[in-house]
């Protein structure tokens, strides 16, 4: 048994940085050694996108129509998998919209709730956050830009911080 709270932690890759930007990706560190991860389908409306955030994720809008699932279909299993959690963002002030539009989008209303990673963070932990993971970065030799290996991150820096092994 753990000794310090796991918490569910999000993140969003989107089709860019501004306002027209849509969530392309959805990840999730959920309990130990579980997650989740799933490209999304752009609606019809969803027509932004923007160069450099497609190189910073390394994923194409065709590579989102060949592989990803429809909008409707992703927040049906957030719903599922999170029912009436609450999960917390390190970039809250953008996935929080970005997981706004997805619902929104589908005409379904989304039944857990998002949280900014700092409501459960101590000072000492983010004194320490930095650095820790970037030594976590470095012992997963987690390349690539991705939701689920980012929620992965910020999930275990979390822990290590809380633990006081930051």
């Amino acid at each position: 048994m753990e000794k310090y709270f796991r918490p569910f932690i999000i993140d969003v890759e989107a089709s860019g940085f501004g306002s027209s930007s849509y969530p392309i990706e959805i990840g999730l560190a959920l309990e130990k050694e579980k997650r989740y991860c799933s490209l999304i389908t752009p609606v019809s409306n969803w027509t932004h996108w923007d160069k450099k955030a497609e190189k910073t994720h390394q994923v194409t809008r065709e590579v989102l129509m060949r592989h990803g699932k429809p909008a409707i279909e992703v927040a049906m299993e957030l719903n599922a998998i999170l029912e009436q959690a609450t999960v917390f963002s390190d970039g809250w002030g953008v996935d929080k919209p970005w997981i706004t539009r997805l619902f929104a989008s589908t005409g379904i209303r989304c039944l857990f709730s998002v949280s900014p990673l700092e409501r459960i963070l101590s000072e000492h932990q983010m004194n320490i956050w930095h650095e820790t993971k970037e030594r976590i970065i470095k012992k997963l030799r987690l390349t690539r830009h991705r939701a689920s290996a980012d929620a992965f991150i910020i999930q275990e820096t979390y822990m290590q911080t809380r633990a006081g092994t930051g």
